[in-house]
């Protein structure tokens, strides 16, 4: 039989699946289930949430975080959904709970921006250093739910269907944040290029 799915998209849908036969064996209490389900979508996790919350440096541990509330609640994933959807949901639940304790921690008053200081230090000598920060920056700009729908499908690369689900709204209105904030990066990109143009 042969597959009328273009092969990245077949290769992602595979790996989905076992990656949710993974889950549902760990349910059952198998531990080379659960390194398996770990492991296949350990860096997805980890991109989603640098994105979400904005911090590289607290991604690890909310990568960590959303692992161990996932392995604590196996017991309730049914497999209804993919392991990968269910495993992004908490993943948000971990990022929004940290900005939460973020915004209600107190904060020492000094005089040194430790980011500032901390983004001083990186190399920029990299390729890529200078677009990928200006990407970032540009994503910040758009709002919350059409940067969610954009990095869902582009960064973290569901398919407008998984994404859907996820977010819990229509394919086509991810369809259209998709492209709405697609159309906003290029002109952003344009009018960006445009000043650098005029400056020189």
């Amino acid at each position: 039989m042969i597959s009328v799915l273009p092969a990245h998209r077949a290769d992602r849908e595979s790996a989905d699946a076992s990656a949710t036969a993974w889950a549902l064996a760990a349910r059952g209490g198998d531990p080379d289930a659960a390194d398996h389900f770990v492991r296949a979508l350990h860096g997805d996790v980890l991109r989603y949430v640098t994105h979400l919350s904005g911090d590289p440096q607290t991604a690890h541990d909310l990568t960590q975080d959303t692992f161990a509330r996932a392995l604590g609640s196996l017991h309730r994933f049914e497999g209804r959904a993919s392991a990968r959807t269910w495993l992004l949901s908490i993943a948000r639940r971990a990022v929004a709970d940290s900005l939460r304790r973020a915004a209600v921690r107190p904060r020492i008053a000094d005089a040194v921006d430790w980011r500032t200081a901390q983004e001083r230090v990186q190399s920029c000598e990299l390729p890529g250093f200078d677009e990928g920060v200006a990407l970032l920056d540009l994503l910040e700009s758009l709002p919350d739910d059409r940067r969610e729908a954009f990095l869902l499908t582009q960064v973290v690369g569901l398919s407008y269907e998984e994404a859907a689900g996820f977010v819990g709204c229509p394919v086509g209105t991810v369809r259209s944040r998709v492209s709405r904030a697609r159309a906003t990066l290029e002109r952003l990109v344009r009018e960006a290029e445009a000043a650098g143009v005029l400056a020189a």
